[in-house]
């Protein structure tokens, strides 16, 4: 139960996060953004180190400058394959694959669910789809490039979410310290090489910080999470994040809910409900 409640604040955390960051990337080149959210989230994490602790053993840099490689990598292809390709479309299949791979991995590795939990876990996946997808999810027919760029997002976050799952459990924040530091690095020279590209606006600072913390914060849930439940359950459950953009996109912006996402959200409802009970 404390690592599905884990995983719930992680996603509604990553969902937020993401809600921030998307208005932050409407206001300036998207580079700009991450370029302050990635520092930020890694400011978070070295505040946390002297209460939550932190070694940094061959296995912990190993696994967190991998997770940070990944992140940096999801971030690249996620943003692409949204520049060229419906959102609507492309989204889920991101979200789906995000969760596929931790919980196949999970499985492999020896985790087992009971009835519910077969129950469960199906659930939750469809309710991924029906959640991101939205209204006229059929109507647009991504590329077969933009189909491509989203399935390497979600492998890349899922990669992510695997590398940190296998760092040492008594790392601490470790781990993350490391993977952000990688992928600052990387984000930061990747803006250098493009810099002559990131056009004069300058960036939304506040909803970037913002979404930095909030992607912080989700990283740590997430991490403590696997590391007192499983990584097959706590996976799926981290993937329902895009509830959490969905709903702030409603109370902030005044989007309308369509019909297939309140039945999304329905079954994240029931799925969460047997996950707890598996």
């Amino acid at each position: 139960m404390i690592a599905l409640l884990l995983a719930l604040g992680s996603s509604l955390a990553y969902g937020c996060a993401d809600f921030l960051g998307g208005l932050g990337a409407r206001k300036a080149h998207v580079l700009r953004t991450v370029m302050i959210a990635a520092p930020a989230s890694l400011a978070v994490e070295l505040l946390l180190w002297p209460f939550l602790g932190a070694s940094f053993s061959n296995q912990t840099l190993m696994w967190g400058a991998a997770s940070g490689v990944a992140s940096a990598l999801a971030f690249a292809l996620l943003y692409k394959a949204l520049a060229i390709g419906p959102m609507n479309v492309l989204s889920p299949v991101t979200a789906l694959v995000s969760a596929m791979l931790p919980v196949g991995v999970g499985l492999m590795q020896g985790e087992r669910l009971g009835v519910t939990g077969l129950v469960g876990l199906p659930l939750a996946l469809v309710s991924v789809v029906l959640i991101s997808a939205g209204h006229g999810a059929g109507a647009a027919r991504p590329s077969r490039t933009a189909l491509l760029l989203a399935f390497g997002a979600g492998a890349a976050i899922a990669l992510q979410l695997i590398f940190l799952d296998q760092a040492p459990s008594d790392s601490g924040v470790g781990p993350l310290i490391v993977g952000r530091a990688v992928s600052s690095a990387a984000t930061l020279a990747a803006a250098g090489l493009m810099h002559r590209h990131l056009g004069a606006e300058k960036p939304a600072y506040a909803m970037s910080a913002g979404a930095g913390v909030l992607d912080s914060v989700a990283n740590l849930l997430f991490l403590l999470a696997v590391r007192s439940g499983d990584l097959a359950i706590v996976a799926v459950i981290t993937a329902l994040y895009p509830a959490g953009t969905v709903l702030l996109a409603r109370k902030v912006l005044a989007e309308r809910i369509h019909r297939s996402q309140l039945i999304g959200l329905g079954a994240a409802a029931v799925a969460v409900s047997l996950l707890a009970l598996t």
